[in-house]
């Protein structure tokens, strides 16, 4: 079975060939016609409630276009997207993750916006709009961050002695041992520090960019097997093994609503920005008795795992103006708000700071207080292929059955030949 990748090749070297162009009304100033969304977000009844009464405003307001959505998951994003160019008939709009605009511009398969990166920092955070950039180009906007730091019990804390959260890996690993609570014969009962509720890989690159490395080096070889990116890894396998901080298969990687840490199962975790939204809906006393605190992976430096939603426009769309103008409006005040309330997410506008929303959620407000140390994944054409392969490296390195040196170095030259076939 060929790639996604290769499919989205072989679909654009067709349509290079001779295939279908956009037809005139694609003009830029034409906001008309029927336009086709692809959106992994605003899933479920609430999601889709929020997102009709949003396609409702941006009906009032441009009255000639109309949108239909297809609803799916990141899961199946990428099968969607690449499914829909090759079949001839791409989305006109499409939601994407960081670190997926440079794969699909790459290949030709975007839109260049009407946007200038320097004017969009002032609106934005600089580290927000670099990832709807490729070669100084900008090919999408942000409508909503997801962010990964770490986040702990401030109970179990004072109840072991420990006045703040850790600063650097000794200490991270110190206060898992002394957090970690056994029952008879050995039972896990509270693991210390958790790092598998949490997507492996985005648990991986913000310990990672802690300890100093990279993902790739300038001209875009692999650069996660480099000494920095082992002791990263060294660290969660001594957690595990060694340390015995937390067991495989306690908690369930991707529950990174940090369901352990408010029944109490982890004293602290990297995690994800929605386990407040999560606290709220399933411990609230924990938030009004003010047991849950956050802080920053760090050792050679802070770090926070940034990723996120963009808006992009094909660039085989045949209404490109509206769609252009829904990816605006997506990206826009209103729409973004009600976007990020619904997930718990956090907003990429700098405008929205000071909204009811950010005031209310401690989670959301410390992750803007700190994207000036947010790294991002991604940064070659190939990523989209390189990603799904961190999962089983680092699952290797922590069930003992390679080093994390030899995990690492396999996974880079899997890298390398993705990103050398092109």
């Amino acid at each position: 079975m060929r790639s996604a990748a290769a499919v989205l090749a072989v679909a654009l070297l067709a349509t290079a060939c001779g295939g279908p162009a956009p037809s005139r009304n694609g003009d830029d100033t034409d906001v008309s016609g029927t336009v086709r969304l692809l959106t992994p977000i605003f899933e479920g009844a609430d999601g889709q409630k929020v997102l009709d009464e949003q396609l409702a405003a941006f009906k009032g307001r441009y009255p000639k276009a109309t949108v239909e959505v297809d609803y799916t998951s990141y899961g199946k994003l990428n099968e969607k997207l690449t499914s829909s160019i090759a079949s001839g008939r791409p989305y006109d709009v499409m939601l994407m993750g960081v670190g997926w605009i440079p794969p699909f511009a790459a290949k030709g398969a975007l839109a260049e916006l009407n946007e200038n990166a320097s004017e969009l920092n002032q609106r934005y955070n600089e580290r927000v709009v670099a990832p709807g950039t490729y070669q100084g180009k900008v090919y999408a906007l942000p409508i909503m961050l997801d962010t990964r730091f770490g986040i702990y019990r401030k109970d179990f804390f004072a109840a072991a002695g420990l006045t703040a959260p850790p600063r650097d890996f000794t200490e991270l690993r110190e206060y898992g041992r002394r957090l970690t609570v056994r029952g008879a014969g050995g039972k896990l009962t509270r693991a210390g520090v958790d790092i598998l509720s949490n997507d492996l890989r985005q648990t991986f690159l913000p310990l990672m960019w802690a300890n100093g490395g990279e993902l790739f080096t300038p001209d875009g070889k692999p650069a996660f097997n480099s000494p920095q990116a082992v002791g990263a890894l060294q660290l969660m396998t001594d957690i595990i093994r060694t340390d015995k901080s937390e067991d495989f298969g306690f908690t369930q990687p991707g529950a990174a609503t940090g369901v352990a840490l408010a029944q109490g199962r982890a004293a602290m975790m990297v995690g994800h920005n929605n386990v407040w939204q999560a606290i709220q809906e399933t411990a609230p006393d924990l938030i009004k008795d003010d047991k849950i605190g956050f802080f920053l992976i760090a050792n050679e430096r802070p770090a926070l795992f940034q990723g996120g939603t963009l808006a992009a426009v094909s660039a085989k769309s045949p209404h490109r103006g509206a769609a252009k103008a829904l990816v605006s409006f997506l990206a826009g005040k209103d729409a973004s708000l009600a976007a990020n309330q619904q997930r718990g997410n956090v907003p990429a506008l700098k405008d929205l700071a000071g909204s009811d929303y950010v005031a209310g959620n401690k989670a959301v407000q410390f992750a803007m207080a700190h994207l000036d140390a947010a790294f991002s994944e991604g940064g070659v054409p190939a990523w989209l292929e390189i990603r799904g392969d961190f999962k089983a490296a680092i699952e290797s390195a922590l069930l003992g059955k390679k080093t994390p040196q030899q995990a690492l170095d396999d996974l880079a030259a899997k890298a390398q030949a993705a990103i050398a076939k092109g």
